[in-house]
């Protein structure tokens, strides 16, 4: 997938800033884009970004832990049987809380 394909105008709109998550003064944090490898068991839920390239949010992988990641790092590695980074295009934006248990 390319760029564009994983984060999408409509997407990138309701991503905040990574100030505006960094400020804290909201009550809970809003995942509002989903990534993962079919073929791997870990997912990244992203809740704001610097527009560009740096997300921060939720990363489930051996633990789930709150930190950033960069989409460009995701892009450029495989899963276990060499299948890209994907969007789920289904998911729906929803309080991190539900995905910390």
């Amino acid at each position: 997938m390319t760029k564009q394909q994983l984060l999408p105008e409509f997407v990138k709109k309701r991503l905040p800033s990574l100030d505006a998550i960094l400020d804290r003064r909201t009550t809970e944090l809003t995942a509002q884009v989903k990534f993962f490898y079919p073929d791997f068991g870990w997912t990244w839920y992203g809740v704001a970004w610097d527009g560009d390239d740096l997300f921060w949010g939720l990363v489930d992988g051996f633990e789930k832990e709150l930190g950033y990641f960069r989409l460009s790092e995701l892009m450029t590695n495989r899963g276990k049987l060499g299948c890209p980074i994907e969007r789920d295009f289904y998911f729906k934006p929803a309080p991190v809380s539900e995905y910390m248990n």
